[in-house]
């Protein structure tokens, strides 16, 4: 142990002293005038793979590019140097006599991680490497840190998730899992664009946080002398807009939930929310196959998914099976066989899965499907008509009220999204949050509040609408093959070093 101290304690002065040699140098490049921080711009012609996929045309023409100094070697009179930017990375060659002796005396006291500009001519090495025989070299920016070391790379994931500048430099597969974010987005948004959808903004600070069954975060709103909430869910708004005769919309926004970290969890996501007037819950099923198999597509170029051990096939038409046919194909138990709740609970005793006194008969069916099915469904299926006991803000079924007209999507045994037919009845929607409002009353802090404002839009009519919620995180999750949601956000959420 005290050996270890020692070399620690040595390897933290080396570095210190690497820190201290990079400062001294961009004092004396300041003393010589040759400030790289006063450098406003630089005239890129080219990134580096148009330079790869175009050699043909470019070869012995200038270019100019800029990026960061990954490597470097410096050998006599020339120098060889690899530069990375947004889209890759590109060889050049830094010769004495083409840039000057002075330019070539800077050159080789520029360190790994300073980022330069390079213009030059194309041509290919004698080990056919495509790369750029430099003219002219500019510092544009010091880097006063140190980056790690390039063979061992950054694997640190608490360092990668707090630093994620920097885990972008050095895993090139990170930076391309948020391109391809980026792309999935875009993708979302023509594809709805197109069906005719209009892209809307509501409030994130709301006086009441509903849509769904989650804990808010709470804010106080100063020149309102008000408390007030961060929205855990885009709905309430979004149905204003068909009331108020939008037919087709759509947001994509973060949300906020005041819950747990884990693998699938941040308190803070993104969510897009979309609402149809004059369709149902089989309306969105069918734009939700479509849209996701156009996704998939456009920016995977395939409709078949490697997900960890899996091939997810996007391809072929979605299960569709209900709640209750679900629990019955993986457990062999027909829950509309159960007469009632105090059934419902005996059961429930006998399979070992654990309810709360408050629970009814639709509550333990879900629990049911929680417990038992839920891991099972890799491959994509909708779960339909779920209990009206979980669907505060679902129609009821005709033939079946005790159940509404609601599905979720489950992808690698994970919620994809929640789509309703739209309850539209004001009356039965009160009665629904006066029902939340007694299990608030009971301790549930994930109950809705009743909300009048949305009341009253109701009470002026909404038309029958579908209705339906996604996890962009968890699309982005499939789609990049990643195994948790910190890997597809740029900055999760993390615990304070100083707490």
């Amino acid at each position: 142990m005290a050996e270890q101290n020692k070399q620690n304690q040595q390897g933290e002065q080396d570095i210190n002293q690497l820190l201290k040699v990079r400062r001294e140098k961009l004092e004396a490049l300041r003393e010589a005038g040759k400030d790289p921080f006063t450098i406003t711009k630089y005239e890129q012609t080219h990134h580096s793979t148009e330079i790869k996929d175009n050699y043909d045309e470019l070869e012995g023409k200038t270019v100019s590019i800029a990026g960061r100094i990954m490597s470097k070697r410096v050998m006599g009179k020339a120098s060889f140097c690899n530069v990375q930017d947004v889209k890759g990375n590109i060889q050049s060659y830094v010769a004495r006599d083409s840039i000057g002796e002075e330019s070539y005396a800077d050159f080789k006291k520029y360190d790994v991680g300073d980022l330069v500009g390079i213009e030059g001519t194309v041509f290919k090495t004698k080990t056919e490497e495509i790369s750029i025989h430099a003219e002219k070299v500019t510092l544009l920016s010091k880097s006063l840190q140190i980056l790690p070391e390039k063979y061992h790379g950054l694997t640190n994931t608490d360092i990668r998730y707090r630093q994620r500048y920097t885990d972008l430099i050095m895993n090139e597969e990170v930076k391309d899992t948020f391109v391809k974010r980026s792309r999935i987005i875009s993708s979302i948004r023509r594809f709805l664009d197109d069906q005719g959808f209009m892209e809307v903004e509501t409030p994130m600070l709301v006086s009441n946080a509903g849509g769904a069954a989650a804990r808010p975060f709470e804010t106080h709103y100063n020149a309102l002398d008000e408390d007030i909430k961060l929205r855990i869910s885009l709905e309430l708004y979004l149905k204003r807009l068909i009331v108020g005769g939008l037919e087709k919309v759509y947001e994509i926004g973060r949300v906020f939930r005041n819950e747990g970290l884990d693998t699938r969890h941040n308190p803070e996501f993104t969510l897009m929310e979309l609402y149809q007037a004059y369709t149902d819950y089989n309306g969105m099923m069918d734009l939700t196959e479509n849209m996701f198999r156009h996704v998939a597509e456009e920016v995977c170029g395939t409709t078949t998914i490697p997900y960890g051990e899996y091939m997810i096939d996007l391809g072929k038409p979605f299960e569709r099976l209900t709640m209750i046919d679900a629990v019955k194909k993986y457990t062999g138990i027909d829950f509309d066989q159960i007469p009632d709740t105090a059934a419902a609970k005996k059961l429930a005793d006998e399979k070992e899965v654990h309810y709360e006194d408050r629970h009814t008969k639709g509550d333990i069916l879900s629990l049911f499907f929680e417990e038992f099915v839920e891991e099972k469904l890799i491959q994509p299926t909708f779960i339909l008509d779920h209990p009206v006991e979980i669907s505060p803000l679902t129609k009821r079924k005709p033939d079946k009220p005790d159940y509404v007209e609601r599905f979720e999507l489950f992808i690698t045994a994970r919620e994809m999204c929640n789509a309703y037919s739209e309850l539209n009845d004001p009356i039965d929607q009160r009665e629904r949050f006066k029902a939340q409002e007694a299990l608030l009353a009971q301790g549930d802090e994930e109950a809705n509040r009743t909300d009048e404002d949305f009341l009253n839009a109701l009470e002026i009519g909404m038309p029958p609408t579908g209705g339906i919620g996604y996890g962009i995180d968890r699309l982005v999750m499939l789609l990049t093959n990643s195994p948790a949601i910190r890997d597809v956000l740029l900055f999760p959420t993390m615990k304070s070093l100083d707490k």
